[in-house]
């Protein structure tokens, strides 16, 4: 199987990715490989409102593989099945997002909207979502029957944040309001950092609030 593109994200590191594919609408770049630069490979697909997109988790990557795995949302202490949840930690480190399109650019690149994935993720293959075939709203979802909630209010006293271009400093707040922390990490003091982009955001949580402790230019 060979790597037909590759995609660029603010999001540099594992830590602060969305959880799934939608959950924070933010601009992303689909580059295919010189190979595979071919305008003709894309020729009607901006017909289409979204995309799926087939990759590898490459950072994940591991020797033995488990049959049971602790999805954090869970807690991180239930074990299920790992064919019953969407873990990293596979035989085969496959991932599926489905993404929005935006556009197709020259080269061609597309611009796609609601990505999960790490910058310079390899991808394998790109799939036109078909609604008819592919949506089935009334279908369970197991213990991940609800969508996330955005439960965190963003606290930025220190106007931190407005370092940051307004449409990277909406992506960046969507991300902190969803809680990116490990879901068994609740220490208030604790202070973690996402990798976005340009700037490392250093932030610590109590209760339901985020407070922005500092932004640094990487």
């Amino acid at each position: 199987m060979e790597q037909i593109a590759h995609i660029e994200t603010p999001f540099k590191e594992k830590f602060g990715v969305p959880r799934q594919a939608g959950l924070v609408d933010y601009e992303a770049r689909v580059v295919f490989e010189p190979e595979y630069r071919v305008a003709e490979a894309v020729r009607g697909l901006e017909e289409f409102d979204y995309v799926w997109l087939i990759w590898r988790f490459h950072l994940a990557e591991r020797g033995e593989w488990s049959p049971t795995v602790r999805p954090p949302r869970l807690g991180g202490n239930k074990r299920v099945g790992v064919f019953a949840t969407r873990s990293p930690f596979r035989p085969n480190p496959i991932g599926l997002s489905c993404v929005r399109l935006l556009r197709v650019e020259q080269g061609p690149v597309l611009v796609v909207a609601g990505a999960d994935l790490v910058d310079g993720t390899p991808i394998y293959d790109i799939k036109p979502y078909i609604a008819y075939a592919d949506a089935h709203p009334d279908a369970r979802s197991g213990f991940a029957d609800e969508a996330p909630k955005a439960t965190l209010e963003v606290v930025d006293d220190h106007g931190l944040l407005l370092q940051l271009p307004a449409d990277s400093r909406q992506a960046l707040e969507q991300t902190l309001r969803q809680d990116p922390r490990p879901r068994y990490q609740h220490d208030p003091q604790r202070v973690y950092a996402i990798p976005f982009d340009r700037w490392e955001v250093r932030f610590r949580v109590t209760d339901d609030q985020l407070e922005v402790v500092g932004v640094n230019v990487k």
